[in-house]
């Protein structure tokens, strides 16, 4: 699946997968790059969308404190 398409929870699952391979001992070592550049990828979708997510809920919260002054 395309990291961008992915939500945070899918990106977090296949960053989960990614580590239990190259954890195990019978992790291909021909891949092992392949593997650390899609974790890093992935890694990289996730505080994209925990950054996007805490600002929405940063203008929330002023929004929230506007209309009830």
């Amino acid at each position: 699946m395309d990291i961008d398409n992915m939500t945070y929870t899918q990106a977090v699952t296949a960053l989960e997968e990614i580590v239990g391979k190259m954890q195990s001992p019978d992790c291909d070592i021909d891949h092992l790059a392949e593997y650390t550049s899609r974790a890093l990828a992935l890694m990289n979708h996730c505080k994209t969308k925990l950054r996007k997510t805490e600002e929405d809920v940063q203008r929330c919260l002023e929004t929230l404190s506007q209309n009830t002054l």
